[in-house]
């Protein structure tokens, strides 16, 4: 990058470009509308639940992020790094940990560019596109474990009414292997044992949030997490987190991922109009039934894997292997799980002459980690 500034912002969004995975679901949603006229059972396609508890989710932890909440945290733990591997490690299992929490979305939205930033100043950059490359495997995995880790989680957990437990007991083995992987990983990272440059260079987060605010939105935080537990209701959580926020910091209001949101609603429509199509309904059970590991992990690669959880879970009854199969699937190509497309645009907006070295370590990666975690399937 030479002496060229990093650019830590959010890559923009080119507004004469709507979003692909948002159009393609109204399209066909809007085509299914010509099979299935739209009617009062319209309403019942969509869970609203999940709905308003990802919203709910989505504002907590967008105002979470404006305070520099995480930023700080990962600030505090690279004071404890001496050199590369350590830094790495950091660096890798922020994402890992965080995305249990924060989503994966947040997570690469928020530590990516502060990765890029700490390897450009502490002149590590021959690290940069290993270690921005296992922060995205890193964030898509992690988050498999619980059910606010990402989206399609929240919403199998919700329509399948399973308890935490069993949740955490399915996904810990792939959860703990992808541990194990990347921890193996970093061992192969180049120049791991060199000393990293003067702590001052980690000094990132210069205006930390009010203590008050963030206070607030911890506390909403939690009661997000008792509505995603079934402990709260949760229209009464998300009332009282739209209240909160108004009152407190109105401006969050308008963060959340709208886009992903009406996306939701756009696949409830069609998959709920092709569950009433006899004929359609009949050929997908059939395909997916026995299958949904496979099917799951399949579909993700090309639609990328929340659109393949809606799109499969009407068609079938064995939500444990459709989780297992969506969160899988999320490794493989770059929009098997659109996360990963933040990375790329925050390492491409600021290389763009090596962009596709970063495309194929990232693909050569991910599809070794992916055939692994078939083989752990097969195996267990």
């Amino acid at each position: 990058m030479g002496k060229k500034r990093m650019n830590a912002d959010i890559p923009e969004k080119k507004k004469s470009k709507p979003d692909p995975v948002l159009l393609a679901a109204w399209i066909l949603a809007i085509i299914s509308a010509f099979f299935v006229i739209p009617d009062k059972e319209y309403f019942g396609y969509i869970d609203w639940r999940s709905l308003g508890i990802l919203w709910g989710l989505m504002v907590v932890i967008q105002g979470l992020k404006e305070n520099f909440v995480f930023e700080k945290i990962g600030e505090v733990l690279l004071k404890k790094v001496s050199l590369g591997w350590q830094l790495s490690a950091v660096l890798i299992f922020m994402c890992f940990f965080g995305s249990m929490f924060i989503t994966n979305d947040v997570t690469l939205i928020t530590f990516v560019p502060f990765a890029m930033m700490i390897l450009h100043s502490s002149r590590r950059e021959d690290l940069m596109i290993p270690v921005v490359v296992l922060q995205t495997v890193a964030a898509n995995m992690g988050s498999m474990l619980t059910p606010v880790g990402n989206p399609q989680n929240l919403y199998l957990y919700g329509v399948t009414g399973m308890s935490i437990g069993v949740f955490l007991l399915t996904m810990l083995p792939y959860t703990l292997t992808m541990a194990a992987l990347l921890g193996i990983s970093i061992l192969f990272l180049p120049g791991k044992n060199k000393p990293m440059g003067r702590k001052e260079n980690f000094d990132t987060v210069k205006h930390f949030g009010n203590k008050l605010i963030i206070s607030v939105y911890s506390a909403l935080f939690l009661l997000a997490l008792l509505s995603v537990l079934r402990i709260a209701p949760w229209y009464i959580a998300v009332i009282i987190i739209f209240l909160a926020v108004l009152l407190t910091d109105p401006k969050i209001l308008f963060r959340a991922d709208y886009i992903l949101l009406s996306t939701f609603i756009g696949f409830f429509i069609f998959t709920g109009n092709m569950g009433r199509i006899t004929a359609v309904k009949d050929m997908l059970g059939k395909l997916v039934e026995g299958r949904e590991f496979y099917v799951a992990v399949v579909t993700s690669q090309f639609i990328s894997n929340v659109p393949a959880t809606l799109l499969l879970s009407d068609f079938t009854e064995d939500y444990r292997e459709l989780l297992l199969g969506v969160n899988v699937g999320g490794l493989g190509t770059l929009i098997a799980s659109m996360a990963s497309l933040i990375s790329y645009k925050f390492y491409s907006n600021a290389y763009q002459k090596s962009k596709g070295r970063y495309f194929i370590a990232f693909t050569l990666v991910n599809v070794l980690f992916l055939a692994l975690l078939i083989l752990e399937h097969l195996l267990l």
